[in-house]
């Protein structure tokens, strides 16, 4: 493990220096609290009285293992608000994020969750190099995302400037950079080098840029891509994780030794499970990230089955940190594919192809990145009756898949339509998805 700081070593919160003991017995009362709040959802009331346990059965840590697992599909099947533990009308604030259904699954937040929120994403912030004179332009998209919003408060309690430039339009990206002269960069690793692409190609060299730091998430990126990023942008780039149905981004973030993502532990305990079994993995093996939201007030989480692929290393960090560090995120346990940020399911171009009239129920999705950026391609077989020699009629087919791809997953597909026939047939699963990406 290296020593070595790539910044000043900085601390924003002293919780996240307590010590392990005092930091265990913190976990217990908020879990003993988690699990009461929870009781006042439906689902989790059912879940306590299948697994024969109570909220006043939460003596230790160790009674975390009886409590029940949620998934996605829970949410979904609870969909809009079942999860709700508090009236409507201490809601503050609503995110939501993608599902198989086109319909997001939506998450609610307090007052009180708001500023957790914003305290934790100031941690990763300030560990890695923010402080109150920068300006950071936020790259990431505004809306039922949680990654735009959730760094815009974190950016905001830390006390910089904030330049919410939102997401797309590069040319535009790169002029507010420039112009403005930001100091750090929020977005997805990709994203950062497609900046770097297209200064190159206006005939500039990216690290002309006033850019020191990049904070990168939303999506898998190996080591090879934070060196590329620095090499060509001059900065230092930072490494954080999230999701939304936790709370967002802030579960954990890169310390200024970059040896890992100390997960904010006063507020989420995090198992590494093997996803067969769902019992704990050896320390430092890989295996899936279940988490639970200690406290988070509108919508109490517990045991979140994020389908994330990491480890965890408990060693003592040199920044001075007792929390636990997760490793990057290498991969998944379910068949959901994050493309550009966004999280697509098979099953919702399946979705997509099937409201469209012409098409055959056989389709192949191929994801390649031989760029920067993720490219999602699509073919579809034309059934019998639909195929035709006529250019048009076959592009008019194309648009209207490509617009309803859109419209359920987020996200612009390539369409390619093959004749009747012509994919493979499986008579077990179907191998339906062809990942040829370079991912961790």
């Amino acid at each position: 493990m290296s020593t070595a700081f790539a910044v000043e070593n900085r601390v924003w919160d002293p919780a996240e220096t307590m010590p392990r003991t005092e930091l265990r017995a913190l976990q217990l009362r908020r879990l003993k609290s988690c699990v009461e709040r929870a009781a006042h959802v439906p689902f989790y009331r059912d879940a306590f009285k299948k697994a024969g346990v109570s909220p006043d059965q939460i003596r230790s840590l160790a009674d975390l293992k009886r409590l029940p697992f949620t998934t996605k599909s829970d949410l979904r099947e609870h969909y809009p608000l079942g999860f709700l533990a508090v009236p409507r009308a201490e809601v503050a604030r609503y995110h939501g994020s993608s599902g198989t259904t086109g319909k997001p699954t939506f998450v609610a937040y307090t007052a009180e969750d708001l500023r957790t929120w914003a305290d934790i994403c100031a941690r990763f912030l300030t560990a890695g190099g923010l402080r109150p004179h920068h300006t950071v332009q936020i790259s990431f998209g505004y809306g039922l995302f949680t990654g735009g919003f959730g760094l815009h408060y974190g950016v905001e309690r830390v006390g910089a400037a904030i330049l919410p430039a939102a997401s797309g339009n590069t040319a535009r990206q790169i002029t507010l950079l420039r112009d403005l002269e930001a100091d750090a960069l929020v977005c997805t690793p990709s994203y950062a080098l497609t900046i770097a692409d297209a200064i190159e190609e206006m005939g500039d060299d990216p690290a002309s840029l006033p850019l020191q730091f990049g904070h990168f998430g939303g999506e898998m990126w190996t080591e090879e891509m934070r060196r590329e990023a620095e090499r060509r942008l001059g900065i230092l780039a930072f490494n954080n994780y999230g999701l939304s149905e936790v709370i967002g981004p802030g579960v954990s973030g890169e310390c200024a030794a970059r040896d890992g993502m100390h997960v904010q532990e006063d507020h989420f305990i995090i198992e590494c499970l093997d996803p067969e079994t769902l019992e704990p993995v050896d320390d430092y093996a890989y295996g899936e990230l279940v988490i639970t939201a200690l406290t988070k007030q509108a919508m109490p989480i517990i045991r979140y089955r994020t389908r994330d692929i990491a480890s965890l290393d408990t060693c003592a960090c040199p920044c001075g940190r007792t929390t636990v560090r997760m490793s990057r995120v290498v991969g998944r346990s379910d068949d959901m594919l994050i493309i550009r940020g966004v999280n697509v399911f098979p099953s919702q171009i399946e979705e997509a192809l099937l409201q469209v009239d012409g098409t055959a129920p056989h389709y192949l999705i191929e994801i390649d990145r031989p760029g920067r950026l993720d490219e999602l391609t699509v073919k579809v077989e034309v059934s019998s009756d639909s195929f035709s020699d006529s250019m048009s009629r076959m592009q008019a087919l194309i648009d209207r898949i490509d617009r309803r791809i859109q419209e359920v997953t987020g996200v612009r597909a390539r369409v390619e339509l093959v004749p009747p026939r012509a994919l493979d047939r499986f008579t077990g699963k179907a191998a339906r998805v062809h990942d040829r990406r370079r991912l961790p």
